[in-house]
């Protein structure tokens, strides 16, 4: 017997897309969620740097690599697949926080896919670096990518501006690669035309990875000192104007008052 057109699109349409944050890179940061999905999917598409880092959850899965610059042409394939698969998109951190979930949805609009979609978040980099360096993050904040390959660097700078006026916590992403090597020293110009040099600063490179991991505290008037030290795995956070340093155990931590202090005595 025939099927059915009904039983035709059925078929044609049986599979699930997941778009999946595996957050700092390293699996034992990621959600329970995130591992089963990708344990249990029929195929797995990323960056290859990315899915080195999750090179254990890797077995059953047909493995589909990429490369940085192919974020489109990765989108369309994970689309194609989910029609007839369960297929998990990989992305680096959070899916949304200049993860792989805004071109995938784009991507699934545009071509019309009519299968489950779901997004399951990560730990991103402003999140991951905090927790090393203490406490900066507990009042509103601003994340900045200094990277102008899909951003005028005139919209960046005025970013900058604004985001430093109104004296928000502010983390740096992507703040120098052999390409852009004048963005970072840039931004910390137009930051302390509205900070204080005595500001606290954090600097996280491969947060929560291991051995990779390091971190350094100064403040914004020196922070430029580490100039060499930044590259594209660094992340950088500046502190507001309550933010202070507290060395405790021979390690700085940074502290950014939420305002408990002012209401209550401890």
């Amino acid at each position: 017997m025939e099927e059915s057109q009904s039983q035709s699109q059925d078929k044609a349409t049986r599979g699930k897309l997941y778009i999946v944050g595996i957050g700092p890179g390293s699996v034992e940061q990621m959600t329970i969620r995130a591992r089963d999905v990708i344990l249990n999917a029929d195929y797995v598409l990323g960056n290859s740097t990315y899915l080195d880092q999750i090179a254990s959850l890797l077995g059953t899965q047909e493995v589909i690599r990429s490369y940085m610059g192919k974020e489109v042409d990765r989108a369309r394939k994970a689309v194609e697949l989910a029609r007839v698969a369960n297929v998990a998109m990989v992305s680096g951190g959070d899916t949304n926080v200049y993860g792989m979930a805004g071109i995938v949805l784009e991507v699934a609009e545009h071509q019309g896919l009519e299968v489950d979609i779901e997004i399951l978040p990560g730990v991103t980099a402003i999140l991951a670096g905090a927790s090393m360096l203490g406490a900066p993050v507990v009042t509103d904040f601003a994340v900045i990518s200094l990277s102008d390959l899909l951003t005028p660097w005139d919209v960046i700078e005025k970013r900058l501006n604004l985001a430093a006026e109104a004296d928000f916590v502010m983390a740096l992403y992507n703040p120098k690669s052999r390409k852009r090597q004048s963005n970072f020293s840039r931004a910390i110009e137009i930051i302390r035309q509205y900070k204080a040099d005595s500001v606290p600063v954090g600097l996280v490179k491969n947060a929560l990875r291991g051995d990779s991991e390091d971190r350094a505290v100064t403040t914004l008037g020196k922070v430029m000192e580490y100039e060499d030290w930044v590259d594209m795995s660094t992340t950088i956070l500046i502190g507001n104007g309550d933010s202070r340093i507290w060395s405790s155990q021979k390690k700085d931590f940074i502290i950014t008052p939420r305002g408990y202090h002012k209401k209550y005595d401890y």
